[in-house]
């Protein structure tokens, strides 16, 4: 898969990116921790017979390779645009999931002229005191103990419903992927763990001019639905929808996300 050259803070990003399929552009987010196929495999799967998909690996996530260092908004933005436009795309619709929600909500409020709608998943204005010290214990578990973070985010990130049906084995197997994951970029995970706690959406989000999507997982014990309020009261005309389950959509129904994607795609044309 191609890679794009980004000046970032610091120098020089390998922006490492997918693209997949055919058709009016699509540009996918991922969260905190993840990479783009992790986040994006089934969405890509089921929506590229109508768009041509670019999904970006962010610094510290996947393919990438970039200066190091910590990672600003700005150096989150810059990769999405330059994927976008490397893959050919003029104008294209956004979707991100948590840390890459802000992400796609400030790049639509910076390139609005590039944005043709918006959907956000569990995207927040700024961490309150409960998200810093959250993202803070990620980072301390990430240097010392990738295991506990790996069993504190299983049990924070998933609905009840999800928590409830799951046996001693599907958590003992859950838990030993997401630590090896976790292992293996542990630089990443760490420096995006900051990057959620110094984000700032205040002055952007007057400025998302894109027909928007904001949605909040009723369970979300991460990012929990009043920051997704917050958003939609600062937004002009966006729309904000409640669905079951809880901070990781993505993974445990990846489905719902899905038809709630394709809902507003649709409606927005």
């Amino acid at each position: 898969m191609p890679f794009v050259d980004v000046p970032v803070s610091g120098g020089i990003s390998k922006t490492h990116y997918l693209v997949t399929g055919s058709g009016p552009g699509l540009v996918l987010v991922h969260g905190t921790g993840a990479s783009a196929e992790g986040n994006w495999a089934p969405l890509m799967a089921a929506l590229s017979d109508r768009f041509t998909i670019v999904a970006p690996d962010l610094a510290g996530s996947g393919e990438t390779v970039d200066p190091g260092g910590p990672i600003t908004l700005d150096d989150m933005v810059a990769p999405v645009v330059a994927a976008a436009r490397d893959a050919g795309l003029d104008r294209f619709h956004l979707v991100g999931h948590s840390l890459g929600a802000v992400v796609a909500t400030a790049t639509a409020a910076l390139h609005p002229e590039l944005v043709k709608s918006l959907t956000a998943h569990a995207p927040w204005v700024r961490a309150d005191a409960h998200m810093t010290f959250q993202f803070g214990l990620w980072q301390q578990l990430t240097r010392t103990d990738p295991a506990a973070l790996a069993h504190l985010i299983l049990l924070t990130a998933l609905g009840k419903d999800t928590l409830r049906s799951w046996d001693e084995a599907t958590f003992e197997g859950a838990a030993a992927a997401f630590t090896e994951l976790i292992t293996a970029g542990r630089d990443g995970f760490d420096r995006q763990s900051a990057a959620d706690a110094a984000v700032d959406l205040t002055d952007l989000l007057p400025r998302v001019a894109a027909p928007t999507l904001l949605i909040s997982s009723a369970d979300d014990r991460m990012v929990p639905p009043p920051h997704q309020h917050d958003v939609a009261e600062r937004i002009p005309h966006a729309r904000l929808l409640r669905v079951p389950g809880g901070h990781g959509l993505p993974a445990e129904n990846p489905e719902l996300l899905i038809a709630k994607v394709a809902e507003h795609l649709a409606e927005v044309g």
